[in-house]
């Protein structure tokens, strides 16, 4: 079976990179088509592999500024040939799910989401983007356009799967088609319980502390937990990076560290000895709250998005209805950290593991 794979643009690493990079991996011969590729920024992924790039790749700044070229996104995508393959899988938030096959080839959409700035979130970000009222009624018509493209090439796919269900709603909703679940894959080799054999830390004695971790961007909410701590007065710790993190600071009282960008044995650390994981974002499936569970941890997440098909409320985390302050404070009020099991939350993230994911891969490939 001749299969090829396609993504929008790899240039950033991310959940969607590391499960493309698992699909790669299953099938090492396959090349693997995107709209621009830079090794440096998927941190050498896919180094070695057959990347096939559009036009796009060439223009100024694209590699870095994707968001300056959407209008050529749709033209550019639609421009691979596929010809040579039985199956092409297209891993879509936006513009992949475009490409054309012939009749007798399979086209699989793994949907991330139908794209938020053309649907559901389409008024937001056009406000979020600051640009004068003009600018944003201008930009109207070009975003019904890129609208009507999308539904459009929905109509191309043969076959769509869903990373959650609550994505499969959407896909429902805008594309009216059904959908496949297939969760993506958690690493959890990375993560344990216990302290790993051999592995000594200068102090075993720290102080008890929640934990947050992910790109610090606005919609996921870092700044509504951080101000829940600056009046709960107790001891938070975010790791990651991102553009909102200047703000956040100015923000943060004393009690909240931020920890940076952090390697793989720091973070799994960091997770073995939090209390609890905070988690305000609604994700469409969110992989921090599974790798949390994988250290042991229970998780404090807002009832919404793919936490809600994650986290098993009272055996390996509790909710939080509304996305405020307030209601995280009360949350973390009534958390009592020795309700719950590590063992339990440990047996829940080995459900989203790898190799559950590869089988069902191949399941579903009918390989």
């Amino acid at each position: 079976m001749r299969i090829a794979f396609v993504h929008e643009y790899l240039n950033q690493f991310g959940g969607a990179e590391r499960m493309l990079a698992v699909l790669a991996e299953m099938f090492p011969t396959a090349p693997i088509y995107t709209l621009l590729y830079d090794e440096k920024a998927t941190r050498g992924l896919f180094k070695g592999r057959d990347i096939k790039t559009s036009f796009l790749q060439k223009f100024p700044g694209a590699v870095r500024h994707h968001e300056w070229y959407p209008l050529l996104m749709p033209l550019a995508i639609e421009q691979f040939d596929f010809s040579a393959f039985d199956v092409v899988i297209s891993i879509s938030a936006s513009f992949a799910k475009g490409i054309i096959t012939k009749p007798t080839t399979r086209h699989i959409c793994y949907c991330l989401t139908p794209p938020r700035f053309l649907w559901d979130n389409s008024q937001k970000f056009n406000k979020d983007f600051g640009f004068p009222f003009l600018i944003r009624f201008a930009s109207q018509p070009l975003i019904s356009y890129l609208r009507m493209w999308d539904r459009s090439a929905s109509d191309r796919i043969d076959e769509f799967w869903r990373i959650s269900d609550f994505v499969g709603k959407r896909i429902q909703k805008y594309y009216h088609q059904t959908s496949r679940l297939i969760y993506p894959p958690v690493d959890i080799s990375k993560f344990t319980i216990s302290l790993p054999s051999g592995d000594l830390y200068d102090n075993l004695q720290f102080e008890p502390y929640f934990l947050m971790a992910g790109r610090l961007v606005s919609y996921k909410k870092f700044d509504v937990a951080i101000k829940a701590f600056n009046e709960l007065k107790l001891p938070l710790k975010i790791i990651g990076i991102g553009p909102e993190i200047a703000n956040l600071k100015r923000l943060a009282n004393k009690n909240i560290e931020f920890l940076g960008q952090v390697d793989d044995k720091e973070l799994a650390r960091r997770y073995r000895e939090a209390k609890a994981l905070i988690f305000p974002q609604e994700e469409d499936f969110g992989i921090v709250p599974l790798e949390a569970m994988a250290s042991g941890r229970p998780v404090i997440a807002y009832r919404g998005g793919g936490a809600g098909e994650t986290v098993i409320e009272n055996e390996t985390g509790i909710f939080f209805d509304t996305q405020t302050p307030q209601a995280i404070i009360e949350a973390v009020k009534k958390f009592d950290s020795n309700k719950f099991s590590p063992a339990r939350c440990r047996a829940r993230a080995e459900e989203f593991s790898t190799e559950v994911f590869r089988k069902n891969i191949f399941k579903y490939l009918n390989i």
